[in-house]
């Protein structure tokens, strides 16, 4: 009598997903995610100060456009996770096809957030309603390329091999938006008048915006995308078993608690440090130069904690780089000083680098452990990366909203459109 063959695939003890990841892979695999990160650069350090200063609209409404779209990027994260594991594989994965039909819409949408409008009384909505597609967009890019780090090979240290190239290559992606973002807003600022817009610097911008998403098209197409755990039949299971599975894992929710609560720190200083520079230190025309130095010194860092992380363990690494920023940035409160100012930037570039790599390396292993104790319940990678992006998105927009809100009293200054 011939026995049924089993339902998924057991994997050999050597395969192509075991071997040696290439450097040229790990470039690939990088560079995918720069252009999420050029635009969501952009948008965290300089939105906010956009909405106030440029776009003329209340810290009320800018903190409701902020915390709305924030929140509904949160909840798009579990939507999209659930679409993907209803979605079939195709010649190029399961994952690819959300990413390379999500972005050019993705890129209409990021163009129209920072423009201004010829009317003033529909402003508010006009923002809200892109920077929510915007969020959508971003969540049907993000969730599938993060759930990649799965597929990329069986053996953890080349993951985290791989993470930290993309961590280092989205930090150098950051930069360059602040560095080109910031220098339109430095330049707004220093204008007494703001004729029909930096057309010419603004489409400088959103041309960089596009060649980096063609670059996304043509790199992601070389990252194998095959799932070593893939059942052999179509029978998928249930998304609110695999739901249910995932929240009650004790070490996916321990980790999601902590890596929360250190995203809506960093967030909150991150969009909050323009204004904080240009109102509250007098620091206004050095600003951008701080900003892209915080930047440089986690693209730096992030080789080191990368080490450090090998060396003496993710835990270790995690306390470690977290609690670095603390006393610089109280100095910088208390001792309002240019060159206080950049030495803070230098160290809180180091516990930024750790914030991005850390969460990212150790999710992994947190999807490793559920296989082992769920070695019946596969492909459900993309629910644990997006139930972590709802929950530090949702509390990130809160504690951002209620950061703008309390902005209220704040009197932006006056700036003349023809």
């Amino acid at each position: 009598m011939k026995h049924p063959e089993p339902a998924f695939t057991k994997v050999p003890p050597q395969t192509h997903l075991d071997q040696k990841l290439s450097v040229c892979s790990k470039l690939c695999f990088a560079i995918g995610g720069a252009p999420n990160q050029v635009a969501g650069s952009a948008t965290a350090f300089f939105l906010q100060i956009y909405l106030l200063d440029i776009a003329q609209i209340n810290p009320f409404q800018a903190s409701m456009v902020l915390f709305v779209g924030k929140a509904w990027g949160a909840v798009t994260d579990p939507i999209v996770g659930f679409f993907i594991t209803k979605s079939k594989w195709t010649k190029i994965g399961r994952l690819m096809p959300w990413m390379v039909g999500c972005t050019p819409f993705m890129v209409v949408s990021y163009f129209y957030l920072w423009f201004v409008p010829p009317f003033t009384n529909g402003r508010f909505i006009w923002y809200m309603g892109f920077y929510c597609l915007y969020q959508t967009l971003i969540t049907c890019f993000h969730v599938p390329y993060s759930a990649l780090t799965m597929f990329l090979s069986t053996d953890q240290r080349e993951r985290d091999s791989a993470t930290a190239y993309r961590m280092t290559v989205e930090v150098l992606g950051t930069l360059v938006g602040a560095a080109i973002q910031g220098q339109i807003v430095a330049s707004a600022h220093t204008l007494k008048h703001c004729p029909h817009r930096n057309l010419t610097t603004d489409l400088s911008l959103y041309t960089s915006e596009n060649m980096f998403n063609i670059w996304t098209f043509f790199f992601t197409f070389f990252v194998s995308a095959l799932d070593p755990y893939a059942p052999k039949t179509d029978k998928a299971i249930p998304f609110h078993k695999g739901f249910i599975l995932v929240m009650k894992h004790g070490s996916y929710l321990t980790l999601t608690a902590a890596f929360l609560f250190i995203s809506v720190a960093i967030q909150l200083i991150q969009s909050n440090f323009v204004l904080f520079c240009t109102y509250a230190v007098e620091l206004r025309e050095h600003f951008q130069n701080i900003v892209l130095t915080i930047l440089m010194s986690a693209a730096v860092s992030i080789p080191f904690w990368q080490w450090f992380l090998e060396k003496f363990g993710k835990k270790t690494a995690a306390f470690c780089g977290i609690t670095w920023i603390m006393p610089f940035t109280v100095m910088l409160v208390f001792i309002p000083n240019l060159i206080l100012a950049y030495v803070v930037a230098v160290s809180s570039g180091l516990s930024v680098a750790a914030s991005l790599l850390l969460p990212w390396s150790m999710l992994p292993d947190v999807v490793d452990d559920f296989r082992l104790a769920n070695r019946n319940s596969k492909g459900h990678e993309a629910i644990f990366y997006s139930l972590y992006a709802f929950f530090t998105k949702f509390a990130a927009g809160i504690s951002l909203g209620v950061s703008t809100l309390c902005l209220q009293p704040h009197d932006p200054p006056d700036v003349p459109h023809q």
